[in-house]
């Protein structure tokens, strides 16, 4: 973001500080998506990269879960047990600031409905995200499949309940899922904007992406992981991988984009009027 920009977005915080709330957190997510814009594209691309492999823990977590409580609890209440642990690996990304698509999304895409970046510097911008997420998801993906068989704490029965649980239904059931799951991501970056407090922040990761695990909504990133290591087992295709993914991608774009970014910068103009 260059000076001119910052210092005109810094003097609508200020001549709108006293309404609080909304305006000022839409100031704030269109200064932070500018500064991403701003960011050399090898540093973008390493930061995803770190973002798909950290938020593989979510993963692991979550296998281990479907691994060693098979025969132990009713296998109809291993998923909502799985949901608990799902988020830490979010909260190891989110806090530690490396960049993830469905985090990002509506974030990045408040400077392009604002007129401040143009759609082709979007979309390179989310090729760079996506890509260093995928790439990251594939590396973190083969070792914890390798270690955690080696380790006895991931079974190939795990991972295949996993990969079957994300891409076993319709594409429509998919695509709606994905829906859901990046509307509460975009709401997840709308609210860290107004807490600052490393706790609350925690918290609040931890709140929502525990909706998404409970709801068993399709999340891209973390899908993608499921997925993968389900493809490499044998518990499903590629074509179902790819057209899975692709799914998941396309529904978290737009419920983030619609839901968080368009319908919040409607209502900042709204006030303006």
């Amino acid at each position: 973001m260059d000076k001119k920009e910052k210092d005109e977005l810094d003097k609508k915080s200020n001549l709108e500080g006293d309404m609080g709330g909304h305006d000022e957190i839409l100031i704030d997510q269109l200064c932070e998506g500018l500064e991403v814009y701003q960011k050399q594209s090898m540093a973008t691309f390493l930061s995803a990269l770190s973002a798909g492999m950290e938020i593989g823990f979510s993963f692991l977590l979550v296998a281990i879960c479907y691994s060693q409580f098979k025969g132990v609890i009713d296998e109809d209440w291993i998923p909502y047990t799985a949901a608990f642990v799902y988020p830490l690996g979010f909260i190891l990304v989110i806090v530690g600031k490396s960049i993830l698509f469905t985090e990002q999304t509506s974030l990045l895409a408040l400077p392009v409905i604002g007129g401040r970046r143009s759609f082709q510097e979007l979309m390179k911008l989310w090729a760079i995200v996506i890509t260093g997420n995928i790439l990251g998801g594939f590396i973190i993906g083969i070792m914890l499949l390798t270690i955690g068989k080696s380790l006895h704490v991931i079974t190939l029965g795990g991972i295949e309940a996993i990969a079957t649980h994300v891409a076993g239904y319709p594409i429509l059931t998919i695509f709606g899922s994905a829906i859901l799951a990046g509307w509460l991501m975009g709401l997840l970056s709308w609210s860290l904007s107004s807490i600052k407090h490393a706790v609350g922040q925690i918290l609040v990761v931890y709140i929502i992406t525990l909706i998404i695990g409970l709801g068993g909504f399709h999340h891209s990133i973390v899908g993608n992981i499921e997925i993968f290591t389900g493809m490499l087992t044998g518990s499903i295709n590629f074509t179902d991988y790819l057209i899975t993914l692709i799914v998941m991608l396309l529904g978290n774009t737009f419920g983030g984009v619609f839901f968080v970014a368009f319908l919040k910068y409607r209502t900042y103009k709204a006030n303006e009027n």
